[in-house]
């Protein structure tokens, strides 16, 4: 399926200058959002999953799918003062400005398999983030997997070592 039709540019957002790529027309569609949910977790390829991180927040939206799917748990990762028990911080670079990730210190025990889900890899600050977070409870990165990979942002350099799946390059 050709899903790149239900991919809306937004000038100018977050800031003058950026085109933000919009996912909603996406989601809006159940065919479009099943199909598109049905190719990220072929990627996963067969591979044991025992915890699925969904980001905050866009990554909230496949990850408890992909979760339920593969018989797995789902973490969120949040921005931080979001989560309400014990967490570890982690900051990170974004396109414009920076911010901090947190997690909860018992979401991942040590040697735990790990898909990571967020909708877009742009800077990939926010990723490396998150596979910091990951790593710090111990746990192990089989894939960190997008909706969307803004290449000529150049995020995968951030992720070098990590297998990275995504359903739209641009």
């Amino acid at each position: 399926m050709d899903f790149e039709p239900y991919i809306r540019d937004v000038l100018d957002f977050p800031k003058p200058g950026v085109v933000f790529k919009d996912i909603t027309p996406l989601l809006n569609n159940a065919k479009v959002l099943q199909a598109a949910c049905e190719t990220l977790f072929q990627k996963v390829n067969e591979q044991h999953i025992d915890k699925v991180v969904g980001v905050d927040s866009r990554g909230f939206i496949f990850a408890p799918l992909f979760a339920s799917k593969l018989n797995a748990g789902f973490v969120p990762v949040r921005k931080k003062g979001k989560l309400p028990y014990e967490t570890l911080a982690e900051s990170y670079e974004l396109e414009y400005g920076t911010d901090i990730l947190e997690i909860h210190t018992d979401a991942i025990k040590r040697g735990e398999k790990v898909l990571v889900h967020d909708d877009v890899l742009a800077t990939g600050g926010t990723a490396e983030a998150v596979c910091k977070l990951v790593e710090r409870l111990g746990g192990e990165i089989v894939q960190c997997n997008f909706l969307i990979q803004l290449d000529f942002l150049n995020g995968a350099e951030k992720l070098k070592g990590y297998d990275i799946q995504a359903l739209l390059n641009y």
